[in-house]
């Protein structure tokens, strides 16, 4: 693939992430700040896991994949 096509695609890519990203900052439920997500703060310092948001991003992943193969 010549560089210049992997380099629009890249951008087309990278476009549809911002254009999501966007969207999901509207919705009500907030990605990152879901019940599960692992936040221990302490005197000096602060430890955050999003583990439900890493759960539901991976099912829908998933999802998509498998759907993308049939």
């Amino acid at each position: 693939m010549p560089a210049g096509r992997l380099l629009i695609i890249a951008g087309i890519v990278l476009i549809a992430a911002g254009v999501i990203v966007t969207l999901l900052a509207r919705l009500p439920i907030r990605l990152g700040r879901l019940p599960g997500d692992i936040y221990i703060q302490g005197k000096n310092s602060s430890f955050y896991f999003p583990l439900t948001t890493c759960l539901l991003i991976s099912a829908v992943v998933s999802l998509v994949m498998w759907l993308l193969r049939r």
